[in-house]
């Protein structure tokens, strides 16, 4: 069984962690914690690094009573055993510290989310009825802890409470204080029966009163999620990494198998290789530095998206998002500031605007959207008697039907909606519209789509009557500030950008233009948005989707990437792997660029440390028979001073290269290229090249170094 090694926490009576020497120490604490052979044989090639340190010393232990052994013919200067014993301990604890570093970043995160995670007294309704009393003012309430709420409970919160649990507000509108989860000092709105419904527990409620609903136990919430990934306690490896780690440990056990050989081999003609000498070797030429710092990538990209309010669920999902090249949007909410209002009421001809405004209000009371309370807003501010009236059926609006409307008692039926969509009504209740009347609707509504508008059609069927189109309600809707330049990142990194509404194809396009994106899908609906999805991958594209309804849920599952907002419905939530805390849905831009930075910092250590291994080839095997094969000296390409010094400085350089590429496995190689051929070659030139120099160089100083030891 794995032993769990980590940090004490707060919890553990500690002091948080981040500041004081005490976390300065602690990476190093944690690091040297982590030599037990229980934690280290996770990693097989750093297994195999400390095995050879144990062997290393046991052999320095015994040459304590008989002496050092020679290798290859050369004598080796005292203390040699014991210095390499050193230094593959040293390589130990450094992939060790790289690792207790890239825990340490998400600590300090935890540390403060753990102290928004409090128990604290919640106000429970024991018996709620939403029909007779909806804000739970005369309903019976009793005061329990945050721990003994379950899922289904409802609790009152008013101004100055803690959300005690994540919920949904089932009644009510407040500001919300969200700065203890997201960092963002601006309040929220959540609010019932709306797309901002969702609250948070941790978060603090700032004004009013609102009921809510609690929809997950204690353990699963949102900052439980964050705390579990800032600690790296849910980490699991990425398809990718598991491959690597695979084709890693092949080359490790080449190489173990070429030591363990060696001797054997070159018997008949050489004196045979000390011990010493061939765990120095083997740990010298094993991909120890990727095996270290390669885990360390996928911890630090999940941290980095933290920091930006992102809870990615998996590495996996932080890996696809480096591969993302379209990135689909939905326009409402996420290009545009998803608020449509009102703005006039144009009847068609023969109709009056009293009559378009009448039906208009009928078929919007009962309707919580943004479009119905604008509408009846707008009637109000005109006028006209607004009086609920909510005798009949309402029908509710959805993303499949388009539309919203009201059955009345004597058979008359309104309905408001989308021009195909109440088109399609009328033919389905038997009336086909005059041509005259068909024309002069479209060009409305064309005119209101032309300007980035968006109309919606008003009908009505009376009895034994055809029916009507009364008119339009012209509904306008801006992009939100700033969307067009954070588009134009996403297409800097070579993403192709597709923006989905179920507003007509005029309006997409003028808001498409606005807001610079390559492609638009107008009058989409839920199976239009999967089916958008599974075209893109299947023309070899990986995708990311943003969400936040449930009828979003399905293309959510099945984008390679997809991204809800932490205010959507739970079944968007439980269809995406990556959760926006702040409700920004243009993280994108953050969530593809970290998935790149990984890609392209795993892309620059493997490099790096390939081309190190060529060096290091050069050095180390030169150096092992040079005593028995004097001709063996004209490879001594570096000039170094013996072979003894020449192991000794490979050995050394292999232990600080380590440690020098940890800052680049924490905070990663910039990625800003969309073109993938030029980065690769970049890739090659700065740390393919810079791998051979650093080596060479690196290596060249450090034997002059060990050459002022006696004996070498």
């Amino acid at each position: 069984m794995a032993v769990p090694v980590s940090a004490p926490t707060p919890e553990d009576g500690e002091a948080p962690v981040g500041t004081g020497v005490k976390a300065m120490w602690r990476p190093l604490y944690i690091a040297i914690r982590m030599i037990d052979p229980r934690v280290q044989w996770h990693n097989p090639v750093l297994f195999l690094v400390w095995c050879g340190s144990v062997l290393t010393t046991i052999v320095g232990i015994g040459e304590l009573f008989a002496g050092p052994a020679p290798s290859g013919g050369l004598t080796l200067p005292p203390g040699f055993t014991w210095l390499v014993a050193v230094m593959l301990w040293l390589t130990v604890v450094s992939a060790n510290l790289a690792e207790a570093l890239a825990q340490d970043q998400g600590r300090f995160q935890a540390a403060r989310l753990r102290a928004s995670r409090r128990t604290i007294m919640a106000h429970r309704v024991t018996r709620y009825s939403p029909a007779k009393d909806p804000d739970a003012r005369d309903a019976e309430t009793s005061d329990v802890a945050s721990t003994a709420l379950e899922p289904g409970d409802v609790v009152v919160l008013e101004a100055g409470d803690i959300v005690p649990a994540d919920g949904k507000v089932i009644w009510g509108i407040a500001s919300v204080d969200e700065s203890a989860l997201t960092g963002e000092s601006a309040p929220v709105i959540r609010e019932a029966d709306g797309d901002r419904d969702g609250v948070t527990g941790g978060t603090r409620v700032l004004s009013d009163r609102i009921v809510v609903r609690v929809t997950v136990g204690r353990g699963r919430t949102a900052v439980d999620k964050m705390i579990g990934l800032a600690e790296g306690a849910h980490r699991q490896k990425a398809r990718n990494e598991l491959a690597l780690n695979s084709l890693l440990a092949s080359f490790s056990v080449s190489f173990v198998l070429i030591a363990l050989t060696t001797n054997a081999i070159v018997s008949p003609v050489a004196p045979p290789l000390s011990v010493p000498v061939l765990a120095a070797v083997v740990v010298c030429l094993i991909p120890a530095e990727i095996a270290a710092l390669l885990p360390i990538t996928g911890v630090a990209s999940m941290s980095a998206l933290l920091r930006c309010n992102v809870l990615a669920d998996s590495s996996h999902a932080v890996e696809n998002a480096g591969d993302v090249t379209t990135v689909v949007l939905d326009k409402t909410g996420t290009i545009t500031k998803g608020d449509r209002f009102a703005t006039r009421f144009i009847p068609v001809e023969g109709v009056t605007r009293d009559e378009l405004v009448a039906a208009a209000v009928l078929a919007s009371v009962g309707d919580r959207t943004p479009e119905g309370t604008s509408t009846i807003w707008l009637a109000d501010k005109m006028g006209y008697d607004v009086a609920a009236d909510e005798a009949g059926r309402f029908v509710a609006f959805s993303a499949q039907i388009r539309m919203s409307g009201r059955d009345l008692p004597d058979g008359s039926c309104v309905r408001k909606g989308a021009e195909s969509a109440i088109l399609a009504w009328l033919k389905h209740v038997g009336t086909q519209q005059p041509r005259a009347v068909a024309e002069d609707l479209r060009l409305r509504t064309e005119a209101i789509a032309n300007s980035g508008g968006t109309p919606l059609v008003v009908a009505v069927k009376r009895p034994d009557e055809p029916g009507r189109i009364l008119g339009v309600v012209e509904f306008m809707d801006v992009v939100k500030a700033g969307v067009r330049a954070r588009i134009d990142q996403l297409k800097s990194l070579g993403v192709r950008v597709v923006m989905l509404t179920g507003d007509n194809p005029l309006t997409a396009k003028a808001i498409a233009a606005q807001a610079g994106v390559d492609d638009y899908i107008g009058d989409a609906t839920p199976e239009d948005k999967l089916a958008l999805v599974k075209r893109e991958q299947a023309q070899g594209h990986f995708v990311a989707m943003t969400g936040d309804g449930t009828n979003d849920a399905p293309a959510l599952a099945q984008a390679d990437v997809g991204v809800a907002m932490n205010s959507a419905t739970a079944a968007a939530k439980e269809a995406a792997n990556m959760i926006v805390l702040d409700d920004d849905p243009t993280k994108l831009v953050e969530i593809v660029e970290t998935g790149r930075r990984q890609m392209a910092t795993r892309g620059a250590l493997t490099t790096f440390n390939m081309a190190n291994d060529i060096i290091r080839y050069l050095v180390l095997y030169p150096a092992l028979f040079a005593a028995a094969f004097p001709g063996l000296e004209k490879l001594n390409l570096l000039h170094l001073h013996s072979p003894a010094s020449a192991i000794m400085a490979t050995v050394i350089y292999s232990v600080a290269v380590i440690f020098i590429l940890i800052r680049l496995a924490l905070f990663g190689v910039p990625y800003k290229l969309a073109d993938l051929g030029r980065a690769l070659n970049l890739n090659l030139l700065y740390y393919g090249l810079g791998g051979i120099l650093a080596a060479a160089v690196g290596i060249k100083l450090l034997d002059l170094l060990v050459s002022l030891l006696p004996g070498y």
